[in-house]
């Protein structure tokens, strides 16, 4: 059984294909002293490759668990790294493995945290890197910098082993990744009601709201604030200025709807 911080660390997979790098990903993890395995809507995967490319981790095989969706997959956990290999406008902000495993393990000392790898094929898609609070990129030559996804995960399982070996640090509990893609929800809805997002395409300035509070660590207090912020824009931009400047008195915060009381009352 992995030590902690390490028993806190969540590998997930995101569509992998066939039962060789599934078990190769396995013994890699068993290697680092990792035993949390997630698959989300693996492909043609067969039980007899698994297994004999897991070698002595079949263990950890018997426990990998299967997921519809990578939100299913990361919900109870405080803190998700998406791994890429690609540049682009939604994939700014990228550390190492050397870099983010710090931080990670920190995170793990009191929180469930997961380190997301997409298809061998082309990676985490923009919809996936949603749910990540932050991105890892392993070094390569640019002449081919595509890894296979077992050594994707040797090398990040790597660096969060020789971390936890040097951690002096801890974080607190922070908020579970399904409330905290909850309020990215409730920050979009909110500023599409006043005009500050492009209906035809909200994930361009949102990708950048998702990558500044993902480095934020958020806690549950956090959220909290946050979710009252957004329900208080959209409480204003659905015509809450309206009874405002009739009443000349603060939003209403008592005895009314939930979606049009004014939050900020009961944001701490």
């Amino acid at each position: 059984m992995a030590m902690m911080p390490l028993s806190n660390v969540r590998i997930v997979l995101v569509r992998p294909r066939g039962g060789a790098n599934i078990g190769a990903v396995a013994r890699a993890m068993k290697n680092m002293g990792l035993d949390d395995l997630v698959l989300v809507r693996p492909v043609a995967v067969r039980a007899f490759w698994s297994k004999a490319m897991a070698v002595h981790a079949e263990e950890v095989l018997s426990r990998a668990r299967r997921c519809d969706s990578l939100a299913d997959a990361v919900a109870d956990c405080g803190l998700v790294a998406g791994t890429t290999c690609r540049q682009g406008l939604y994939r700014r902000g990228v550390q190492t493995p050397r870099e983010g495993a710090p931080r990670l393990i920190a995170a793990a000392g009191a929180n469930r945290v997961a380190l997301v790898f997409g298809p061998e094929d082309h990676g985490l898609s923009n919809d996936d890197l949603k749910l990540c609070h932050q991105l890892l990129m392993i070094p390569s030559s640019p002449e081919y910098p595509s890894l296979n996804l077992a050594q994707a995960v040797m090398v990040c399982a790597y660096e969060l082993f020789l971390a936890a070996h040097d951690a002096a640090a801890s974080t607190p509990e922070l908020a579970l990744a399904a409330r905290v893609e909850l309020m990215f929800e409730r920050l979009q809805a909110a500023f599409l009601s006043v005009g500050f997002l492009y209906p035809e395409n909200p994930d361009h300035i949102m990708f950048a709201f998702r990558r500044v509070l993902g480095r934020a660590q958020l806690e549950e207090h956090d959220v909290k604030i946050w979710l009252g912020l957004a329900r208080q824009i959209e409480w204003f931009g659905r015509g809450g200025w309206r009874t405002m400047a009739e009443k000349k008195s603060p939003p209403p915060a008592e005895g009314v709807d939930e979606r049009e009381k004014s939050p900020l009352r009961d944001a701490g």
